[in-house]
């Protein structure tokens, strides 16, 4: 299990202007923050080292791609086994209406994100490329109206 890196306000307002914008320069980044440009790249390529920054994401809007139809989908497996699970996960990645998937506790075993193109797309995919599996018992499918996305994640008070 990965253990917490220390970072003092420094650190927290880099990570938080980041997350909220990360096509920000080094200098822009530092003049944010309010720390000479040099330092501010010390620090990010310091958070990268440690594992605190993992990476950058660009998010693409599903409906500019005709794939406005948003859907998720809680998947029972049945048996629930580790044989089963990685060639699922790979079939699942592999779909080009995938979003995010994820492997959960409780009465689902597993939550897909989706954007199709329609209803018809979204049948196919549950039809055809899910419960057409012999270890998927369930589907329940869940449409999304509307989608907002969290602040930036920073570590709790203490």
């Amino acid at each position: 299990m990965s253990r917490a890196v220390p970072l003092d306000s420094v650190d927290l307002k880099i990570l938080a202007a980041l997350q909220n914008n990360a096509r920000l320069s080094n200098k822009e980044l530092a003049a944010t923050v309010g720390i000479a440009p040099s330092t501010c790249l010390d620090r990010v390529n310091r958070l990268r080292e440690t594992g605190v920054i993992v990476g950058y994401q660009l998010r693409v809007d599903p409906a500019k791609l005709d794939r406005s139809l948003e859907a998720l989908l809680y998947v029972r497996m049945q048996p629930h086994r580790r044989p089963l699970v990685e060639p699922f996960v790979e079939h699942v990645l592999n779909q080009p209406e995938t979003r995010e998937l994820y492997h959960l506790t409780g009465p689902d075993d597993f939550l897909i994100h989706v954007a199709a193109e329609n209803a018809n797309a979204l049948q196919r995919l549950v039809l055809d490329e899910l419960t057409a599996r012999d270890e998927i018992a369930l589907v329940h499918t869940n449409l999304v109206f509307q989608r907002w996305l969290g602040g930036p994640l920073l570590p709790p008070e203490e």
